[in-house]
């Protein structure tokens, strides 16, 4: 259907901004497509027109004052160095918007804004994993939700750090215009798949990079059978050492031990299986070495956030 008119985001630069953070918007709903008119008209704000102090790199220059704001379908407010004592003119903007049912979103510490607002009391939020026990200090009155990657309640959306803040944007291209619309969005800005927001951010680095190649053909032989049960001591005789020493050198290359390395390898098996594949989930645990379709599912939800079934569900749409 035509549309009347883009729907309008403004975005509300708070000093020092994450200029990461800024760029989302306009790169998330820019790149969103329903036609001949543009699905997004994104506007960048400050109470004061002119330079914004960044947190990181060269200041940036914003023209439109907060009466954006005021035209405005969707409020943001973006990453930001400063936790306390914000302009009470981007404070009072945001109250009016909210009283007057617009969304108001964040990304990243942008929560600290909204809560100072007194837009978050007794509402679920989140925010940066790192800054959720200043955050909790702050702001007792906030049902802060850590580990996740964004929190929708109601008519304000708040999302953890960094790339989190493109699934909430992409989250609201789906509520705005349906999901094929947003995952082919996500396609164009070469981002995962349109994600739930209680998956988990990623807070540990899924697999370090590997140091030494030492062990490198050990490694290759178990990955080789990882659909079969691997022990250390067949690790260690693989290798030609000692159980200890194995285990010393296998950390000192890949980072993790070798079981822990083992389970890593497994699971990205796992997710493989569930993206490209319909099998069961008993055949896809086997498959992958983790057992059982329980073990499977324990694993799963701990590393990403997402049930096998929840995982292939989001795989599927994004090819959809």
């Amino acid at each position: 259907m035509p549309l009347s008119r883009p729907h309008r985001v403004a975005v509300i630069a708070v000093p020092p901004v994450t200029t990461f953070d800024l760029s989302i918007p306009e790169v998330v709903f820019g790149a969103t497509d329903v036609g001949e008119e543009p699905a997004y008209e994104v506007t960048v704000c400050a109470p004061v027109p002119g330079v914004v102090k960044a947190a990181i790199g060269i200041d940036i220059v914003v023209t439109h004052g907060l009466e954006a704001v005021e035209r405005a379908d969707t409020v943001m407010v973006t990453g930001t160095g400063s936790r306390i004592s914000a302009d009470p003119r981007v404070l009072d903007a945001l109250r009016k918007a909210a009283a007057e049912g617009r969304r108001i979103t964040s990304i990243c510490t942008g929560a600290f804004v909204l809560a100072q607002a007194g837009l978050l009391d007794a509402r679920r939020a989140t925010t940066f994993w790192t800054m959720s026990e200043e955050f909790r200090r702050l702001f007792p009155e906030v049902d802060l939700v850590p580990g996740v990657l964004f929190v929708e309640d109601g008519r304000v959306l708040t999302s953890a750090g960094l790339s989190a803040g493109i699934d909430l944007c992409l989250h609201m291209v789906r509520c705005d215009y349906g999901s094929a619309v947003a995952n082919a969005t996500a396609r164009l800005v070469v981002a995962a798949p349109v994600r739930p927001g209680g998956q988990a951010q990623f807070i540990e680095t899924p697999l370090p990079p590997e140091r030494g190649t030492a062990l490198a053909a050990t490694r290759a032989w178990a990955l080789a059978r990882l659909d079969e049960p691997t022990t250390l001591a067949e690790l260690a005789r693989h290798a030609g050492l000692s159980v200890r020493t194995l285990t010393r050198r296998f950390r000192s290359e890949t980072g993790l031990s070798p079981l822990q390395w083992l389970l890593h390898q497994r699971l990205d098996r796992a997710r493989e299986i569930l993206e490209t594949t319909t099998l069961p989930m008993d055949q896809v645990a086997a498959r992958s070495g983790l057992g059982t379709a329980d073990s499977l599912r324990t694993h799963l939800l701990r590393r990403t956030g997402l049930t096998p079934t929840a995982y292939r569900a989001a795989a599927v749409s994004a090819r959809d």
